[in-house]
């Protein structure tokens, strides 16, 4: 990983130091995230995620070519893992929420070995990255649905019959399938999908994510319930536990999460975000 950690952290630099959108976005949204922190630690913050987004897209390809044991390697240490592989081998079923934190994609496959899973994804328009995509995560054993109505009904009867569900809580849904509630202090349109698979099935939600270790160390897995409070009953209470979740995983490694994804484009009064 070191040639491919090192041509990142020049990708990362001209990201950061060049006039695009990604630089923009992040920028804006640890500004708004971290209101507290001085110019000086965001900027540098930015910097880091912008070269820790550019390691992931550097890694995803070595992860999907290499050989599974290979892939698997790549995680030296663990956190939670146990607790976790009690539950979902147990015959209740199990959402597990990946956020965009570092490298999901190597966090899915590991976490996923001998374990019956379904993932939800959205599908690329290009028929040949999907192929590839479905074909590289099915290596491990991991069936894939789409967001649509048809991949909701997949995972709900996957749930129901005590399997493993996962999930990215983190991306903006339609208008339909989400309501507003904070992310890190600002209105975020947030997924309703996992409170209502949740309400249907009764099952319970973990919440995990990988972080790069520094020195070419490989990754850390850790994964660990959700908050409480995305049981319950009251659907807005469960979108905010949900929030909560990914915001506990996120201020693990702050530098490592996606920032420059537009997770606040949608705003409740129409205004423009970025």
């Amino acid at each position: 990983m070191g040639i491919i950690h090192g041509l990142a952290s020049i990708w990362g630099a001209m990201l950061y130091y060049l006039p695009n959108r990604a630089r923009n976005t992040t920028l804006k949204n640890l500004r708004v995230c971290f209101p507290d922190l001085s110019n000086e630690k965001i900027s540098r913050l930015a910097k880091e995620s912008l070269t820790s987004t550019a390691s992931t897209a550097m890694e995803m390809g070595k992860s999907w070519m290499l050989p599974i044991d290979k892939t698997y390697s790549l995680v030296t240490q663990t956190e939670g893992l146990e607790e976790f592989r009690q539950a979902a081998n147990g015959s209740q079923g199990i959402i597990l929420l990946a956020p965009h934190l570092s490298n999901w994609e190597i966090f899915g496959m590991y976490v996923c070995q001998d374990i019956v899973s379904t993932f939800m994804y959205q599908p690329p328009k290009l028929p040949a990255l999907d192929r590839l995509l479905q074909r590289t995560r099915s290596r491990g054993g991991i069936k894939l649905a789409p967001t649509d109505r048809k991949g909701v009904s997949l995972v709900l009867k996957a749930l129901q019959r005590g399997e493993m569900v996962g999930v990215l809580p983190d991306q903006v849904p339609n208008d339909e399938g989400g309501e507003f509630a904070k992310f890190f202090g600002e209105q975020a349109l947030t997924m309703t999908l996992v409170s209502k698979l949740v309400a249907r099935s009764k099952a319970r939600v973990f919440c995990g994510f990988v972080v790069r270790l520094p020195k070419g160390g490989g990754f850390k897995l850790t994964i660990r319930e959700a908050d409480q409070s995305i049981y319950d009953e009251d659907l807005l209470t469960s979108v905010r536990g949900l929030n909560k979740s990914v915001e506990g995983c996120v201020l693990m490694a702050v530098e490592q999460y996606q920032w420059e994804y537009k997770r606040f484009r949608r705003q409740p009064d129409g205004k423009k975000f970025y």
